[in-house]
C-alpha cells in the first residue's frame, strides 16, 4: 500500500529482577561467560500493543552489565555488578511503523571479565490488519469487516449503471455492501479512490459510538491534506429538477434520478443506511473545479437513513444534497474548504442537529459560505424546488475575533439564491464576513410570499467588526464601499449593514433587515457572539465545548415551534433550544476533531 504511515507512539521498557548474589569468580577460576534466553523469540502486534517476553540470565560469574541493542543501536543499558542467573520482564509498546516493519532486540550479557554472553534475539514485528485493495465493480453482496483495512482505487462501484461510458449493458441493481463497525477504509491518492453506491443499491454503513467505520486518506498523521481521495457518493432514484437521468459533475458516471423505468414512489427509494461514520480529507479534483464532496448525495430516497456523520478537511463541500428527500440527523461539517450544506436540484428533504465549524485559512476560491442553496444553476422554476427543512444548525464561521486574519474567499453563513425556497428554523450563525445574502430577485420573492422562511434564527457578529459585528477584513466601520455602508442594501444604505450582503433587492417592500426581524419570525442579530453563551473552543482546533452555558440566550426556549409551518413529523418537537446543542453532547465518542493526530490500524 502506497504512502500509509503511522505515527511513532511512546516506546517503554522495564527491566525487573529476581536476583541471587554470589561471590565473583577468582582469576585463576574462570567460569564460562553467561549466557542469555529469551521466550519468545519473535513476536507481532499492531501499533500499540504492549509485548513482553522472559529474559533470562544465567551467570556463573558476576553479571556487569545487561546491553540491549534495537537493530543494531543501543537501546538501553543495565549495570547489576555481583549478579547472576537474573530474570527479567522485558516489555516493548510497538512503534507506529509501517506495516511489516521488524525491529530486532538483540540482548548481551557482560560479566567481570568483560566477556558479552552468546547473544539472544526477540524479532517484533508491526502487524496490522489485513490489507484489501479494492477496484472496479462490486457486482454481488459484500461485506467489509473491522479485522481489514480496505483500500479504494479509483472509482469503485457498489453496482453499476448503464447510463455511464463505458458501462453495462444492463445496470447492475440489487447489489448491498455492509461495512461492520470499526472498519477503516482509505482511498489511494494517486488513482483518486471514490466509493460511488449507484442507484438501485445499498449501503449499509453502521457503526457505533465506541467503533465508527471511518473514510480516510491513506498518508500518515501530519501528512494528510484535503482532497488525498475522493469521497463517499451515494445516488438514488428519488426525484430531482433536472431530470430522470442525471449525472453528477466531474464526468465519474454517477447518475441519478427515477431513471427509465420510475418506482411505483421514487422518493421513496432507499439506499441504505450511514450510521456513525467520520469521512475525512476528501474531495480529490475530478476536473478543474469539479471536486467530489465529503459526502455527495444524488435523489436519495426517503428511506435512506442518515445519522451521526461527520466530513471533516474536505477540499470541496462537506455535505451536498442533489434532489431527493433523503433526511438526516447529527451531522458534522468540520473545517472544509468549500461550503459545509450546499443544496441543490430540488432538495426537499429533512436536516435536524447539525454543526458547522469552519478554519480561519481554509476557503475555496468559488466562495466559502456556511449554506449555499440554488433551486439549481440557472435558479429556474424547475419543480420540485428546493425547500428542504433544516432546523437546530449552528454554524461557526472562521473569524473568533477582530484581529483574526481570514481567508479572503469566505464569504456567507448563508447564501440563499437562484430561486430556491429553504427553511431553516432554530439555528445559529456567527463568524463570517456576512451572515445572510438574499440573492436574485426571485429569490426575494420567494421570501416575501413566505415560501423561503427563517425562523427562530440568531445571527451574531464579532466584536468591534464591521457594523453590527460583521464585515470584512478591509472594511471598518467608518469605511464605505462605492458609497454604500459594507453589506447595507443598496436602495437603503442607512440600514444596518454587515448581515446582508450590498445589493439585495429588497424583500416585498421592506428592506431584508426589516424582513429578517418581523415580529412573527422571532429572529435576533446579535453584535458579538460572546454574548450568546456558547464556547470560544468551537473556534479552535481540538475537541469543542460545545453545550452552551446556562443561562444562554440559545436555551429554554418557548413556543418554539409554533411559527416552523414546515417542520413535520420528522422533527423532534420537544427541543426547546437554538442551535445543535442543548444539554446533551451527541457529539462524544463518535466524532473526531483532529484527525491529523489520529493513528489509524
Amino acid at each position: 500500500m502506497k504512502n500509509f504511515k503511522w505515527t511513532q507512539l511512546i516506546v517503554g521498557l522495564t527491566l525487573m529482577a529476581t536476583l541471587t548474589l554470589i561471590s565473583s569468580c577468582s582469576e585463576d577460576d574462570i567460569a564460562p561467560p553467561p549466557s542469555v534466553s529469551v521466550a519468545p523469540t519473535a513476536t507481532s502486534g499492531l501499533p500499540g500493543t504492549e509485548i513482553s517476553a522472559a529474559v533470562t540470565i544465567t551467570a556463573p560469574a558476576g553479571l556487569q552489565e545487561l546491553v540491549i541493542l534495537k537493530n543494531g543501536g543501543t537501546f538501553d543499558t543495565e549495570i547489576y555488578a555481583g549478579e547472576k542467573n537474573a530474570t527479567y520482564n522485558f516489555e516493548y509498546v510497538i512503534e507506529s511503523l509501517p506495516i511489516g516493519t521488524v525491529t530486532n532486540f538483540t540482548f548481551q550479557a557482560l560479566d567481570n571479565e568483560n566477556r558479552f554472553s552468546n547473544l539472544a534475539t526477540i524479532a517484533v514485528t508491526v502487524s496490522s490488519k489485513t490489507v484489501v485493495q479494492v477496484s472496479g465493480v462490486i457486482s454481488q453482496n459484500a461485506t467489509w469487516t473491522n479485522d481489514k483495512l480496505y483500500v479504494l482505487n479509483g472509482f469503485v462501484r457498489v453496482g453499476d449503471d448503464n447510463k455511464r461510458a463505458g458501462g453495462p449493458a444492463n445496470s447492475i441493481t440489487g447489489v448491498t455492501l455492509t461495512i461492520e463497525e470499526g472498519t477503516v477504509i482509505v482511498g489511494d491518492r494517486e488513482t483518486k479512490g471514490t466509493l460511488i453506491v449507484h442507484r438501485g443499491n445499498k449501503i449499509i454503513a453502521i457503526g457505533t459510538a465506541e467503533e465508527p467505520i471511518v473514510f480516510t486518506s491513506e498518508r500518515g498523521p501530519g501528512q494528510r491534506q484535503p482532497g488525498d481521495w475522493g469521497g463517499l457518493v451515494i445516488v438514488g432514484r428519488a426525484v430531482n429538477n433536472q431530470g430522470a437521468n442525471v449525472e453528477l459533475e466531474g464526468g465519474y458516471g454517477a447518475y441519478h434520478g427515477i431513471g427509465d423505468n420510475p418506482l411505483a414512489d421514487p422518493d421513496a427509494d432507499d439506499s441504505g443506511e450511514l450510521r456513525y461514520v467520520r469521512i475525512e480529507y476528501a474531495g480529490i479534483p475530478i476536473n478543474p473545479n469539479q471536486e467530489v464532496n465529503s459526502l455527495t448525495m444524488g435523489s436519495v430516497g426517503s428511506t435512506t437513513k442518515l445519522s451521526y456523520i461527520q466530513c471533516s478537511y474536505g477540499l470541496d463541500d462537506a455535505f451536498e444534497w442533489f434532489g431527493g428527500k433523503v433526511n438526516a440527523k447529527y451531522l458534522i461539517a468540520y473545517r472544509g474548504l468549500d461550503d459545509d450544506l450546499d443544496v441543490d436540484f430540488g432538495f426537499s428533504g429533512n436536516v435536524q442537529w447539525a454543526l458547522c465549524i469552519r478554519d480561519n485559512a481554509l476557503a475555496d476560491q468559488s466562495g466559502s459560505n456556511g449554506f449555499e442553496v440554488d433551486n439549481d444553476g440557472a435558479g429556474t422554476a424547475a419543480t420540485p424546488f428546493t425547500s428542504g427543512v433544516f432546523s437546530n444548525v449552528t454554524v461557526i464561521g472562521p473569524k473568533k475575533n477582530s484581529g483574526l486574519n481570514i481567508q479572503d474567499n469566505f464569504q456567507n453563513a448563508m447564501h440563499l439564491r437562484r430561486n430556491n425556497k429553504l427553511k431553516i428554523y432554530n439555528s445559529f450563525f456567527t463568524g463570517y464576513p456576512n451572515g445572510l445574502f438574499i440573492d436574485g430577485t426571485t429569490t426575494a420573492t420567494n421570501a416575501s410570499n413566505d415560501e423561503l422562511q427563517l425562523r427562530n434564527v440568531i445571527l451574531a457578529g464579532v466584536d468591534a467588526w464591521g457594523g453590527n459585528g460583521y464585515g470584512s477584513v478591509a472594511t471598518t466601520k467608518e469605511q464605505e464601499v462605492a458609497g454604500i455602508p459594507f453589506g447595507a442594501n443598496a436602495q437603503n444604505p442607512q440600514a444596518p449593514r454587515g448581515f446582508i450582503f450590498a445589493n439585495t433587492p429588497n424583500i416585498g417592500a421592506e428592506v431584508p433587515q426589516d424582513w429578517f426581524l418581523t415580529t412573527a419570525f422571532k429572529n435576533t442579530i446579535m453584535p458579538k457572539w460572546t454574548d450568546a453563551g456558547i464556547s470560544e473552543t468551537l473556534f479552535d482546533i481540538g475537541t469543542p465545548n460545545v453545550l452552551p452555558t446556562a443561562g444562554s440566550v440559545l436555551l429554554n426556549k418557548t413556543n418554539l415551534w409554533d411559527n416552523c409551518p414546515a417542520a413535520g413529523a420528522f422533527f423532534d418537537k420537544t427541543i426547546n433550544y437554538i442551535g445543535a446543542f442543548g444539554a446533551t453532547n451527541w457529539t462524544t465518542g463518535w466524532s473526531n476533531f483532529n484527525p491529523q493526530a489520529t493513528v489509524y490500524q
